[in-house]
C-alpha cells in the first residue's frame, strides 16, 4: 500500500488559512469521500455565482460589483485549489 498526500478543498483554519493535507491510500477513506464532496458543491457554486454575475454586470450599481467581485475571487480561489488538488492526483503518463 503506497500512502498518497491529497490537498484538502479547505485551508487549516488553526493554522491561520494554511494548506490543510491528508495522507491516504488510493482508495481513500471518509475523509477522503467528503473531500471529495466538498470539492463537487465548491465547483457548482463557483458555476452557478458566475451564472448570477454574467447576468448581473451590465447594469450592477457599485456597491454590488464590489460584493460580486470579493464573491467570484472567493470561488476562483476555491476552483483553483480543487484543480491543484485534483493535478496532484493524476497518475504520470507512461
Amino acid at each position: 500500500m503506497t500512502d498518497h498526500i491529497r490537498l484538502l478543498p479547505c485551508s487549516a483554519a488553526a493554522e491561520g488559512g494554511k494548506p490543510a493535507y491528508l495522507i491516504t491510500d488510493r482508495h481513500g477513506g471518509t475523509v477522503s469521500r467528503i473531500a471529495d464532496v466538498t470539492e463537487s458543491v465548491q465547483l457548482e457554486m463557483g458555476e452557478r455565482l458566475l451564472v448570477h454575475a454574467r447576468g448581473m454586470l451590465p447594469s450592477a450599481p457599485d456597491g454590488e460589483l464590489r460584493y460580486l467581485a470579493v464573491r467570484l475571487a472567493e470561488s476562483l480561489q476555491e476552483v483553483l485549489r480543487v484543480a491543484e488538488s485534483r493535478g496532484e492526483r493524476l497518475s504520470p503518463l507512461d
